[in-house]
């Protein structure tokens, strides 16, 4: 009798489950989401480099280079012959393999495009994509990255961390190999403001260095300030304790190694006082919030969650957060942050993480939710020569148009939509939500 029982439980609860239809992509809905120019809120372009002068070093302030190798996606593999479509649209290469003659060819006709675009290379690459504006996050711009097509997003983590930071350097590998570039930048942003060491006091860092910093980068472009805090600490920042704060910077500023708890409340401290300065500023706040690179990285502490507190904080309203790469695999938990007013998120590297079709079920669960709060961007960066920044921004342009095609065909087909409301929503997910968030 029990087993029979079960038996009629599993059946009903199996015909409960509700099926989605998978639709490919209607190919003239494709035709012209391709046709759409697009504002890429998230990459890492590389400046123009002549022959001959000094690599860009200035593309992340984090780089993986610096930390233990560890396992690529699928996708990223050098191996991917998805690539090879992107080397033929770029640069027209001629064959179906990946064989080391056929990619030295290539490496000879990358060289001659950069010598005969030059300083103009970076907005050949956007045309080739169709992409109006990338958001550029880079340390500082460069040689061909210039507004219009390219926006500055800076970095500002090295201003959460102006202590010893020895604690959080041996407590993970990553976090080992990734402090000394954000005491490096620290040191630099001091630099520019004529310092070469800390203010005494908490309240003098903050007008002397904090501010002065970002409404220097502001002054020079800068359209957000962009957080890989997650590659450094988990993202459970507190409502500050400003007691503590104070106490602790003003025992630790001229050394000594400040107890974590206490160190914690500093960084949570800065971290609210940068957010409502940028709120002043018209900046928006870009937080990485991914299951990021590195074999030691702490995806649980990139849980969009973790930030609910400053989401929900009165005076932090006037400030616009933008959840960079979408919180994957934590999307689902994305859509309750939309509910804030001043919540949005692009679904870059999800577009090479993912394959469209996969893709498209995260677009479509975000596009019946909160279609105003979606922003494209592709995440491209350099692997080197050969899989180089326009590689990677052609994989996640194509997959995020595919992707799009996609889970707006299923919309239509299921009657949510009509055609005319699909085009409309790609618009605003490829363009028209970044121009209405910046004001561009």
């Amino acid at each position: 009798m029990i087993t029979k029982l079960l038996n009629v439980i599993a059946v009903l609860i199996f015909v409960s489950i509700p099926v989605i239809a998978q639709y490919p992509a209607d190919p003239q809905l494709l035709s012209e989401i391709n046709k759409i120019k697009a504002i890429d809120n998230h990459a890492h372009p590389l400046r123009y480099v002549a022959e001959g002068d000094k690599p860009d070093d200035e593309y992340d302030a984090l780089p993986l280079e610096s930390i233990d190798p560890f396992p690529l996606p699928l996708r990223l593999s050098p191996a991917n012959r998805e690539f090879i479509d992107a080397w033929k649209h770029f640069y027209r290469y001629n064959y179906n393999d990946m064989l080391q003659a056929h990619t030295d060819e290539l490496l000879t006709v990358k060289k001659t495009v950069l010598q005969q675009q030059g300083q103009n290379f970076p907005n050949w690459v956007l045309d080739q994509l169709n992409i109006q504006t990338m958001f550029a996050n880079r340390v500082a711009m460069g040689s061909g990255l210039a507004a219009p097509r390219f926006r500055w997003v800076s970095f500002v983590d090295a201003l959460l961390f102006p202590l010893d930071n020895e604690i959080a350097k041996r407590s993970n590998r990553d976090y080992a190999g990734f402090y000394p570039g954000e005491e490096k930048l620290l040191k630099r942003y001091l630099a520019d403001l004529g310092l070469n060491r800390l203010p005494a006091t908490l309240n003098e860092y903050v007008t002397k260095v904090v501010t002065p910093t970002l409404e220097r980068q502001k002054a020079q472009g800068v359209m957000a300030l962009k957080y890989e805090a997650a590659y450094l600490r988990l993202l459970d920042f507190d409502k500050p304790d400003r007691r503590t704060a104070l106490a602790t910077y003003a025992r630790f500023s001229r050394g000594g190694v400040p107890p974590s708890k206490d160190y914690k409340a500093l960084q949570d401290f800065l971290f609210y006082y940068i957010a409502k300065e940028a709120g002043r500023l018209g900046l928006a706040i870009h937080i990485h919030i991914i299951d990021g690179a590195g074999s030691y990285y702490r995806p649980s502490g990139s849980n969009p969650l973790l930030l609910e507190s400053v989401f929900n904080d009165p005076d932090l309203r006037k400030t616009n957060f933008v959840l960079i790469h979408g919180g994957f695999p934590f999307t689902r938990q994305v859509i309750s942050m939309f509910g804030k007013p001043n919540v949005y998120a692009d679904f870059s590297a999800q577009t090479f993480f993912l394959y469209p079709r996969a893709l498209s079920e995260v677009l479509r669960s975000w596009l019946e939710a909160y279609p105003d709060r979606i922003l494209f961007g592709t995440d491209a960066f350099s692997f080197g020569s050969l899989i180089d920044w326009p590689e990677v921004a052609w994989l996640s342009n194509m997959t995020a148009r595919q992707a799009l095609a996609i889970a707006l065909t299923g919309m239509m087909n299921d009657g949510e939509i009509s055609r005319e409301h699909a085009l409309e929503l790609a618009r605003m997910a490829l363009r028209d939500n970044a121009i209405k968030l910046y004001k561009l």
